[in-house]
């Protein structure tokens, strides 16, 4: 999914790729041109045969339909098999592109998305100033999906593991990659379509596949495999599940960091996974934006002298740097400043207002309090730039969120913060909450800084 851990800036192309041919299930001819695209734009497809030239965005909010092939609608507006161009982007690292098309499907070229890729490696890539945004996965996610089953690990990096057959067990096929735009192009994009011969009548005759050839898709036929061309690699066609499930994952609108074991993948169970990494995706994010501030907050007068190197603060003094107060105030004392980092405290009392609710009779500290607790100190830690005093952050997003154990009444949390990065108005700030020393929850916050009153 765009993919390299190294880059953490978003990137486009340095100028357009352009590829002709026909398309493998309308057997029109088209041709594609892959262009530019400012930072946070994500990739979108542009018909250029249709009056006003619509857009489609390429997220699983707009999945039409995944007979065979990844369908975007919008309107009146269709634009078919994605799942190749969708790969070669977000393989070669790609995060932001418009893809015109003067048809309604992309070339199919030789079923794989190899020329896509070298299309791209010859317009080149261009890094842009506005950070990455990469969703890790939070908790492990489990999906059963007609014929499909998908298990997913919290990872540093996107990996897939695979196994695909058909109902038959024929080809049984196992393939395990780190996705990098290096693995990318050497064990994924060269590896083509297929289908078995017992399937083309009944897909020619539903109007599919009328651009398909031996050129451009491998037959299997009971033991034989049909194709002008050796296989390209040993385990071709589990390759190629993999190549049609990154492009599938892109539809995410952000790169993925995950461990996806997949068995037997197909498109309509991988748009279906990608809206339940979605879901997961919002919740911390939802959760956080319920404990923003009041837009016409601001610290008090003299407060930034407060927040320097070595200094403590006691609650009167955290109050006058937070807009927050009671029952929303987390943080009762900073312990200790240092550079990037921060630590604070909060005393868990069983007066707290929310124990009488979470939960009757097995009291326990809410996790998205502890997600707040971090935010708060963060937010202190932003005042000793002097640029950033008088400012709120709010919180834009909630990422490699982990809730490891309980927390009581009568427990003293402690909130570690290092501050990650600050770019413009965007920081970012790794926060750990521990309880006699261990970690009962950790989390990636990213916030926005603005003036009272700012929109």
């Amino acid at each position: 999914m765009r993919l390299d851990p190294a880059v953490l800036n978003q990137q486009t192309l340095r100028g357009p790729a352009k590829f002709s041919g026909v398309g493998l299930h309308g057997g029109r001819p088209v041709r594609m041109t892959l262009l530019p695209a400012p930072a946070g734009t994500g990739v979108r497809f542009r018909r250029v045969d249709l009056e006003g030239r619509p857009e489609i965005e390429a997220l699983v909010d707009h999945v039409g339909d995944t007979q065979r092939s990844t369908t975007l609608a919008k309107g009146n507006t269709t634009v078919h098999t994605v799942e190749h161009v969708l790969a070669a982007l977000a393989g070669c690292g790609v995060d932001n592109a418009v893809v015109e098309l003067d048809a309604n499907e992309p070339p199919i070229a030789d079923g794989s998305a190899l020329a896509f890729s070298r299309a791209i490696d010859e317009a080149g890539i261009a890094p842009q100033s506005e950070p990455r945004e990469v969703y890790s996965l939070g908790a492990p996610l489990e999906l059963s999906h007609g014929e499909t089953h998908f298990a997913l690990f919290p990872s540093d990096r996107l990996k897939i593991t695979c196994t695909s057959a058909d109902q038959a067990g024929r080809y049984t096929q196992y393939f395990s990659v780190e996705i990098s735009p290096d693995t990318w192009r050497a064990e994924l994009a060269r590896a083509r379509t297929f289908c078995f011969f017992e399937e083309i009548e009944h897909l020619y005759k539903n109007g599919l596949i009328r651009g398909g050839s031996l050129e451009s898709a491998v037959v299997i036929r009971d033991d034989a495999v049909l194709t002008t061309e050796p296989l390209r690699y040993p385990n071709e066609f589990v390759r190629h599940k993999i190549l049609d499930l990154l492009g599938d994952l892109s539809l995410l609108g952000r790169p993925l960091h995950a461990h996806i074991v997949a068995m037997r993948p197909s498109h309509d169970a991988n748009c279906e996974l990608v809206r339940r990494i979605q879901a997961q995706m919002r919740r911390p994010r939802e959760a956080a934006q319920t404990f923003a501030p009041p837009p016409h907050a601001r610290p008090a007068a003299g407060a930034e002298a407060l927040v320097r190197d070595g200094a403590g603060l006691d609650v009167v003094q955290v109050m006058k740097i937070l807009p927050h107060r009671p029952p929303i105030l987390m943080v009762d004392r900073v312990t200790h400043i240092d550079g990037n980092r921060i630590t604070a405290t909060k005393s868990v009392s069983i007066n707290e207002p929310y124990f009488a609710g979470h939960f009757p009779g097995h009291p326990i500290l809410p996790g998205v309090l502890q997600l707040e607790a971090i935010a708060q100190v963060a937010g202190i830690l932003m005042l000793k730039q002097a640029e950033n005093f008088g400012k709120l952050a709010y919180f834009m997003a909630a990422d490699e969120v982990k809730w490891r154990k309980p927390v009581h009444p009568g427990d003293t949390l402690t909130v570690e913060v290092e501050l990650m990065r600050v770019r413009g108005k965007v920081g970012k700030a790794r926060g750990v909450c521990s309880v006699n020393g261990d970690p009962v929850s950790e989390a990636v916050v990213t916030f926005m800084l603005f003036l009272p009153g700012e929109p």
